[in-house]
């Protein structure tokens, strides 16, 4: 009876939402005239209001226990995600809104690669494989830059690829995290986000917020409330009912819907385009059992606990 109710068990249309929302948050992020610290700390408040109201109103009950004996970890991880935030709102300065998404969702590829030379994690073919091809869908986006006629791509890169890094860093961080899950542990980060944002806001460019035209406000509020708050909160509530490779796999449709708008409204070289289905298509290959994937049919496969790092958790 459970194998019947479970074959029927459709994919929330929550969480593509939040995906294709995801996808689109570049367009607002350029049209907000202030420095990517201001940027990514209101983004932080804002988001962090709606969250404080969706747990209010779901009546979710923090467990202060667990807070505390993992707080500096989650504080760690909430500094990393404001940081990434920033040098990923820097990349959309200099270059396409593909090519800084891209580079962005090579997070998981550095995670696996970290941890097998780090925590001495053995790469299977799979992973060699997906690695190098995916590196190669990268060569292919930075090697066609001059292309794209814009001269600052290269710059661009290296924030995007930052951003990466620091992604990197949350997911490798989460894993250590098991006490404080979902919605929580995000709500607690956004904390820790503003706490480190806020002095490094005040010490660089200062307060600006004043400065931004009707345009500029209209973004603001939809960068915080709808692409952070509202997204997260459809986020998490529906990653609940999910499977973590259906998770691992839905999850690009963010880059997938990012490449669309820069191809429809940016200067895209095919060179990079096939670079582009490159890292996509890898990096999904690399974090899902094909053998496994029923998604797209209308039955679910048997469960089969993923990998840590397969979870593709947003920040």
């Amino acid at each position: 009876m459970n194998n019947k109710n479970s074959s029927n068990k459709k994919i929330p249309f929550a969480f593509i939402i939040a995906m294709v929302v995801f996808g689109t948050i570049a367009i607002f992020v350029k049209n907000i005239n202030i420095s990517s610290g201001e940027k990514a700390l209101y983004r932080a408040i804002l988001a962090l209001i709606v969250i404080s109201g969706y747990l209010i109103v779901s009546k979710s009950k923090i467990d202060l226990k667990s807070i505390k004996k993992e707080l500096i970890l989650l504080l760690i991880s909430g500094a990393a995600m404001g940081f990434n935030w920033i040098l990923l709102f820097e990349s959309y300065n200099y270059t396409t809104i593909a090519v800084s998404t891209l580079c962005y969702y090579m997070a998981p590829i550095i995670v696996t690669v970290f941890c097998a030379l780090v925590f001495k994690e053995k790469l299977s073919k799979k992973e060699i494989i997906c690695f190098t091809l995916a590196t190669l869908g990268v060569v292919l986006v930075v090697g066609t830059i001059g292309l794209s006629g814009k001269g600052t791509d290269l710059t661009g890169i290296l924030f995007g690829l930052g951003a990466a890094v620091l992604y990197a860093t949350v997911i490798l961080i989460n894993k250590y995290i098991k006490k404080v899950e979902g919605i929580h542990r995000t709500f607690f980060q956004f904390i820790s986000a503003i706490i480190v944002l806020i002095p490094y806001v005040l010490i660089t460019d200062g307060i600006n917020i004043g400065k931004l035209d009707n345009i500029g406000w209209i973004n603001l509020l939809v960068l915080g409330v709808i692409h952070t708050g509202i997204a997260y909160c459809l986020y998490f509530s529906s990653m609940r009912k999910m499977k973590g490779q259906e998770v691992a796999v839905l999850s690009y449709i963010d880059p997938f819907i990012a490449l669309i708008i820069s191809i429809s409204i940016e200067t895209t070289t095919i060179y990079q385009i096939i670079g582009a289905v490159m890292i996509i298509g890898f990096s999904i290959i690399n974090e899902i059992e094909l053998s496994k994937i029923n998604i797209f049919k209308h039955k679910n496969y048997e469960f089969n606990p993923p990998k840590w790092k397969s979870i593709n958790k947003k920040v």
